[in-house]
């Protein structure tokens, strides 16, 4: 069975906060009415921060940012969603352990690339492992395929609509370990070349494409790593790779079977050391929504990687 999420899309409620000054630009999901994001006070309130999901033996989630442009001051950007953020979780109920089926419908659907989260209401920055460090929060639905477009829910909340997931959720997200967190702040320095962050455990690795100023874009794609072997505790805590001679843009992304050579650094360790990698499988391309203002008709490169709107 396909069908959309409810009351999820952050592409919607974007779309909405564009005419806010006529009193527009509500999260869906049961919240009030938010006052015009140019308004938008400086610290974060709960809300919905959906996910992709990666890997088959261990569970990765990669929050789907956005930078939606610029306060009245330009010293933030507007965006609830204005975080990378990557996380290793399980997901339970109870005794019940819902990984599992996650990790067997993956396995049972080779060619499938996307699977998403849709979490409950939460304070997305709570995740800063140098703030509050929150360990875990609740999940509404998992779904096969993208949730705000064609999908199947494998767990969780699935009523037809219009009815709405509940704001408490249905399920825990357990945190086991935050592989990577930052904010986008106005202004910060943003690569001149391809920079991705290597994550992963045991024999899956990924890279995620560092997202720092707009236009930019995120892309998360499996990779085998050629020469050399990280440990699970290196991998957990991201590893920063520079990709020198390779502009820092999505027409020059690391493409399905291509081999590139980068540079990394083990935080602590005060060199430098060349890295191989051979891309195996892009799961998530997107480049639209990481516009200012951000655009959600399919780009020629989102088409071209299979990830139209």
């Amino acid at each position: 069975m396909n069908k959309m999420n409810h009351g999820n899309n952050r592409r919607e409620f974007l779309k909405r906060s564009a005419t806010a000054a006529a009193g527009l630009g509500c999260l869906s999901l049961g919240l009030k009415a938010q006052p015009p994001l140019t308004a938008r006070p400086a610290q974060d309130s709960a809300g919905t921060h959906n996910m992709l999901v990666v890997g088959e033996q261990t569970v990765f989630l990669s929050h789907l940012p956005m930078f939606d442009g610029f306060n009245a001051r330009k010293t933030d950007f507007i965006s609830p969603h204005r975080y990378q953020v990557i996380l290793e979780a399980t997901f339970t109920d109870g005794t019940n352990n819902l990984t599992e089926v996650y990790t067997a419908d993956r396995k049972s659907h080779p060619t499938e690339k996307m699977y998403t989260i849709n979490p409950a209401l939460f304070v997305l920055p709570d995740l800063d492992p140098k703030g509050k460090a929150l360990r875990t929060f609740r999940g509404n639905t998992v779904f096969r395929g993208h949730l705000e477009r064609a999908n199947t829910p494998i767990f969780g909340f699935n009523e037809p609509e219009p009815n709405e997931p509940p704001a408490e959720g249905v399920f825990d997200v357990n945190v086991r370990k935050v592989v990577h967190f930052h904010k986008f702040v106005p202004g910060a320095a943003k690569p001149k070349q391809l920079q991705y962050i290597l994550f992963g455990k045991g024999q899956e690795t990924f890279l995620a494409h560092f997202i720092a100023q707009p236009p930019d874009f995120d892309q998360i794609i499996s990779v085998k790593v050629t020469d050399g072997q990280f440990s699970d505790d290196e991998l957990s805590n991201g590893i920063k790779v520079d990709f020198s001679g390779t502009a820092n843009s999505a027409k020059s992304r690391i493409r399905e079977k291509q081999k590139a050579s980068g540079m990394f650094q083990i935080p602590g360790s005060g060199n430098s050391k060349p890295l191989q990698v051979e891309a195996v499988k892009e799961f998530y391309f997107e480049e639209g929504e990481l516009r200012v203002p951000a655009t959600f008709n399919s780009t020629a490169e989102e088409k071209k990687s299979g990830f139209p709107e």
